[in-house]
């Protein structure tokens, strides 16, 4: 146990300054373009889905949350809710760039989400776009002051990203690297992989919480070999930040969070058997 813990901490302190740049650098970036961004979600109209799953894959602290204060008042529609969600990457980016992933494989996941998103949030539009009639847009609608808590400088924000990922990382090397212990990492991938469904279904489920822990299990055990591509996916589409947490807590409609979650999980689920037995 002594020697799974000097290798999660050693692994993890290697990590931190990649982190810290990666924070920082996506920091800038969304100080830049993140009101940008929100300006053409709301004129999106029936393209929302197109625009929501292209600018939803890049990291901006808090656009799933802005995405569900627009939904909540019918500034979006079902459809690029969803595609949004489905596409938000989370701490998927920082992790992969940190443990030197390399480019062509990034590029190809972060692709395969936003194609995933845009094609599910026009199916979603087509099923149950009557859920956010545009009839009820307010042209004057404001997001609340600092929708996404995300600290008070690019600075602090990198620093705080880094440490809480640091942690979470760390935490999830122990579990992984003790549970190999145990049962080997071979019957550990053989308990995902044997039985058909499961692992799409369960990584799915901790991708719905809504905590940046979630998407940091589900790359890491990618990473490490013991989920494959699909059950990857599962969890990453149906990760969507704090956004469905906003949803539950700020919305009243109780049926329509449940709906929204309901087809979130389903869309990722089948969206991840897809990608097992295409691969």
């Amino acid at each position: 146990m002594t020697e799974v813990l000097l290798d999660a901490l050693m692994d993890s302190l290697r990590l931190i300054p990649f982190l810290f740049l990666t924070y920082l650098v996506m920091g800038i970036l969304e100080r830049a373009t993140g009101s940008h961004a929100r300006g053409m979600i709301q004129r999106a109209g029936k393209f929302g889905p197109v625009w929501g799953s292209l600018l939803g894959a890049f990291p901006q602290c808090g656009f799933s949350t802005a995405a569900s204060y627009f939904y909540m008042n019918r500034v979006l529609t079902f459809g690029t809710l969803i595609a949004i969600y489905m596409s938000t990457s989370d701490e998927m980016l920082p992790i992969l760039i940190s443990q030197k992933v390399p480019g062509t494989i990034i590029v190809k996941i972060l692709l395969t989400k936003v194609i995933i998103a845009m094609i599910s949030g026009f199916l979603a539009e087509i099923l149950f776009g009557f859920m956010a009639r545009r009839n009820k847009v307010s042209s004057e609608f404001e997001l609340p002051p600092e929708p996404c808590h995300c600290g008070t400088g690019v600075l602090a924000d990198a620093v705080l990203h880094t440490v809480k990922v640091f942690f979470f990382l760390f935490l999830i090397s122990v579990a992984i690297g003790g549970a190999i212990e145990l049962v080997g990492e071979g019957n550990l991938y053989r308990i995902f992989s044997n039985v058909p469904v499961l692992g799409q279904a369960v990584s799915a489920l901790v991708g719905l919480i809504p905590n940046c822990a979630a998407s940091v299990v589900i790359t890491q055990l990618y990473l490490d070999g013991i989920i494959g591509a699909g059950p990857m996916f599962s969890g990453l589409l149906v990760s969507a930040g704090m956004g469905l947490l906003v949803l539950f807590k700020e919305n009243r409609h109780l049926r329509e969070n449940m709906t929204i979650a309901a087809v979130l999980y389903i869309f990722s689920v089948v969206w991840g058997i897809i990608i097992e037995f295409w691969l």
